[in-house]
């Protein structure tokens, strides 16, 4: 367990991370949704972070009140990443430890979080299951071995 105290995000984050431009239209968001296991994609312009844009996002795009008027589905699937992305987000920067990557995810209950330097460039993204993969590996010193089916479960090789 100590040694999961000193992980940082710059050891255990995936780089590089796979961005959206805000130009990108809700369809063509859609459609990298259902091809990617993705819940988020950080938006990057010029290389810096301007946003992120979930699929909770893209899917109000078509979320109705009772009193609105029914817009055509080829205008919603046309708006751009821009209209529907979160502009206020949660980052870390690779020097961060682990045990605060834990924090930020349960306090926000994200499931990944974009990773940045000092200038909001962006550097990768950490998920939970990085957090999984390091806490799993410490005291081993190594990565684990892939799991081997055991009569329907399975078990570390």
């Amino acid at each position: 367990m100590y040694e999961f105290l000193e992980e940082t995000v710059e050891h255990n984050m995936t780089s590089p991370a796979k961005a959206v431009a805000p130009e990108m239209t809700t369809g063509d968001l859609l459609r990298l949704f259902a091809a990617e296991d993705r819940d988020a994609y950080p938006v990057v312009r010029d290389g810096k972070l301007v946003g992120i844009v979930s699929k909770a996002d893209a899917l109000d795009a078509f979320t109705l009140s009772p009193d609105a008027i029914l817009p055509h589905y080829d205008d919603i699937m046309g708006t751009t990443v821009d209209e529907i992305m979160s502009r206020q987000v949660v980052t870390v920067e690779p020097e961060a430890r682990l045990q605060h990557v834990l924090h930020l995810l349960g306090v926000h209950h994200f499931k990944s979080l974009p990773v940045v330097d000092q200038n909001n460039r962006l550097k990768g993204m950490i998920a939970r299951e990085d957090v999984i993969r390091a806490l799993a590996s410490c005291g081993r010193g190594q990565a684990l071995p892939p799991l081997r089916p055991v009569m329907g479960n399975f078990a570390i090789a």
